[in-house]
C-alpha cells in the first residue's frame, strides 16, 4: 500500500515527464511565392500602407446603399448563421479536449435496507404438543464513495489532440470569414450588375424616345410623299424591338433583385430595389505584395490550419505505441445510521497506479500512423494548391482590370463616333440625300455600342470586386 507522501512524489514527478510529447514538429508547408504580381510589376509598395483595404472593404465604393446591404448579409445571412454553428461546435470539441487533462472524479451514495429472519428452538413436550419461536430482524446501510481516475498525459497524446481541435476551430473561424467574404463578394457583384441592368434599361427608354422621333419624322415624310411605306414600317420594327429589349430587363432584373434577398435572409416577395445608378468610376484597388495574401485569404488560412491538425494527430497516433499510465484512487464510508455515516471506524480507501501496454495488435497502430501521415501529406498538397490557385485567380482579375480598361476607352471612342455619324445620318436623311435604311442601320450600331460600353463598365466593376475577394477582403490571419 501506497502512503500519501510516496503518492504526492509520484504524482509530481509524472506531471515533470509530460512535458515529453511525440510526434513530429509542426513547420508551416514551404510554397513558392512570386517578388511581386505580374500585372502589377509597376505597382510600388506604399510606406506607411495606409491604403491596404482593411475591415469593411466594400466601402471603397463609396456607395451607402451597398453599405446597408453588406450590413445585413453579415446579420441575416444563413449560409454565415451555419457557418458560425459549425464554429461554435469546433470550439466546443476544444474544451471537451481540454477536460482530458484533468482527472475525473466521480462519487456514489447509495442505501439499501435488508430484511432476515433466523429461526429459533423448535421442540416437543410430551403429549401437550410443541412449541417453537423465531426472530426476524431488518439492517439499514448507508454508503458514499469516492473514486479519482487520471491518465498521466506522458507522452503528449492528450496535447497533441488539444492542438488539433484548437488548429481545426481556428480552421473553422477562417471558414466562417470565408463564408462572410464570399457572401459579400457576391452581394457586391449582384448590387452592380443590378445597377449595370438599371443603366442598360435607361439607355433602352432614351433611345426608345429617339426611335419614337423617327418613326413620327418618318411618318411625315411619308405623308408627304418623300418615302414609302417601307420606311414607315422599318422604322416601327426599329421601334417595338428596341421596347422588347427594355422588357427583356425586367426579366434579369428581378432574377438580380430576387438573389440580394436570399443573400441578406429576406422573402423575395417582400424586398426590392430602386432604381439604381452605375458610378462612372471603378475604384483602385491596392494588392500589396504576394507574400501578404497568405495571412489575407481566410480559405488559405483555413487549409494551413488544416495541416497543422493533421500534423498533430500523427503525434496522436505515435503516442499509441507507448504505455499509458493511470493514476486511481478510491475511498468509502459505510454505516447503518446516515448521521454517523463519516464518523464511522475503518473506512475504506485504496491508491495505485496502472500501467497498460499493447502486445501485439496485428499491425493496427502501424496502420493509423500511416493513414494520420497520408492525411498530413493530402492536406499539405491541398493548401499548396489553394496557394497557387489564390495567385492565379488575383493575376486573372488583374489582367482583366488592365484589359477591361483598355477595351472601355476604345469602346468609348466608338460611342463618340456612332454618335457623331447617327448625327451626320439624321441630316442627311431629312435632306432626303439618304433612306430610311440607313438611318436605322445606323442607329441599330449606336445603340450596340452604348449596350456594350455600359456592359463593359459593370464587368469591371465585377471583376473589382472579385479582385477584392481574392486578395482576401480587409480580413488578417490575425483576427482568427
Amino acid at each position: 500500500m501506497f502512503s500519501m507522501k510516496k503518492t504526492y512524489f509520484i504524482a509530481s514527478l509524472l506531471m515533470f515527464f509530460t512535458g515529453c510529447a511525440v510526434g513530429p514538429k509542426y513547420v508551416r508547408p514551404t510554397t513558392q511565392i512570386p517578388a511581386a504580381y505580374k500585372e502589377s510589376k509597376d505597382w510600388k509598395k506604399a510606406q506607411p500602407q495606409d491604403e491596404i483595404i482593411r475591415g469593411e472593404w466594400w466601402k471603397i465604393f463609396n456607395d451607402p446603399r451597398l453599405d446597408a446591404l453588406e450590413e445585413q448579409v453579415n446579420i441575416s445571412n444563413q449560409n454565415i448563421v451555419a457557418a458560425q454553428a459549425q464554429y461554435a461546435q469546433a470550439y466546443a470539441l476544444v474544451q471537451a479536449a481540454k477536460s482530458a487533462i484533468f482527472p475525473i472524479l466521480t462519487t456514489t451514495g447509495s442505501y439499501t435496507r435488508s430484511h432476515g429472519g433466523s429461526s429459533g428452538n423448535n421442540g416437543s413436550s410430551g403429549s401437550n404438543g410443541g412449541s417453537s419461536s423465531s426472530s426476524h430482524y431488518a439492517v439499514s446501510n448507508n454508503l458514499l464513495s469516492a473514486d479519482v481516475t487520471w491518465e498521466v498525459d506522458l507522452w503528449g497524446k492528450i496535447r497533441q489532440t488539444i492542438t488539433s481541435y484548437k488548429a481545426q476551430a481556428q480552421a473553422s473561424s477562417a471558414d466562417l470569414e470565408n463564408a462572410k467574404l464570399s457572401a459579400q463578394a457576391q452581394l457586391a457583384q449582384d448590387y452592380f450588375q443590378l445597377c449595370s441592368l438599371d443603366a442598360q434599361k435607361k439607355l433602352l427608354d432614351d433611345t426608345i424616345i429617339i426611335y419614337q422621333k423617327f418613326l413620327d419624322l418618318t411618318k411625315n415624310q411619308y405623308a408627304s410623299g418623300v418615302v414609302s411605306e417601307s420606311a414607315v414600317i422599318q422604322a416601327k420594327t426599329q421601334l417595338e424591338a428596341t421596347q422588347a429589349q427594355e422588357i427583356d430587363i425586367g426579366v434579369q432584373r428581378s432574377q438580380m433583385e430576387h438573389a440580394i434577398a436570399l443573400l441578406i435572409g429576406k422573402p423575395a416577395s417582400d424586398f426590392s430595389i430602386p432604381s439604381l445608378s452605375l458610378p462612372s468610376r471603378v475604384p483602385d484597388v491596392p494588392t500589396g505584395l504576394p507574400s501578404e495574401i497568405l495571412e489575407r485569404r481566410p480559405d488559405i488560412a483555413a487549409a494551413e490550419r488544416t495541416v497543422a491538425s493533421a500534423n498533430a494527430l500523427i503525434g496522436v497516433a505515435e503516442a499509441a505505441y507507448y504505455p499509458t499510465l493511470t493514476l486511481s484512487a478510491s475511498g468509502s464510508y459505510g454505516s447503518s445510521d446516515l448521521s454517523r455515516i463519516f464518523s464511522s471506524p475503518n473506512p475504506l480507501w485504496s491508491v495505485g497506479p496502472a500501467l497498460a501496454e499493447t502486445i501485439f495488435d496485428a499491425g493496427l497502430r502501424q496502420a493509423q500512423t500511416s493513414q494520420a501521415k497520408a492525411v498530413y501529406d493530402q492536406d499539405v498538397a491541398s493548401y499548396r494548391q489553394t496557394v497557387l490557385t489564390a495567385f492565379q485567380q488575383v493575376e486573372d482579375n488583374l489582367a482583366a482590370l488592365r484589359i477591361l480598361e483598355q477595351e472601355e476607352q476604345v469602346q468609348d471612342a466608338a460611342v463618340k463616333d456612332a454618335q457623331k455619324a447617327l448625327e451626320l445620318e439624321i441630316n442627311q436623311y431629312k435632306a432626303g440625300t439618304v433612306s430610311a435604311l440607313d438611318v436605322i442601320t445606323i442607329q441599330a450600331t449606336a445603340l450596340t455600342n452604348e449596350k456594350t460600353d455600359v456592359t463593359l463598365l459593370g464587368e469591371r466593376f465585377n471583376v473589382c470586386v472579385l479582385l477584392i475577394q481574392y486578395l482576401g477582403g480587409g480580413w488578417t490571419t490575425s483576427q482568427e
